[in-house]
């Protein structure tokens, strides 16, 4: 709960913002990295891959977004990400 609440005030656009899609790609980041390291010892876990599968194409939808809104914002969180654009 500490690292969530760490990660949204790191990616916050304001002060009282928790939900805002730099927010989102920042939690749905670590909860991919997280999942990825899963599946590394757990090969046979499908139904973990599926959520992970399905866990990037809502990040990707959201970082569209993003993109599509704010060209600058965009590049700035997947720098801080290590995300590639």
């Amino acid at each position: 709960m500490e690292a969530k609440a760490t990660t949204i005030e790191e990616f916050r656009v304001h002060n009282a913002d928790t939900g805002s899609a730099d927010v989102q790609v920042a939690l749905l980041t670590k909860r991919i990295n997280h999942l990825t390291e899963h599946l590394k010892q757990n090969k046979k876990d499908h139904a973990s891959r599926r959520g992970l599968l399905m866990m990037v194409g809502r990040r990707r939808r959201l970082l569209d977004y993003v993109h599509s809104h704010d060209v600058d914002r965009y590049r700035s969180l997947t720098q801080r990400l290590k995300l590639r654009h």
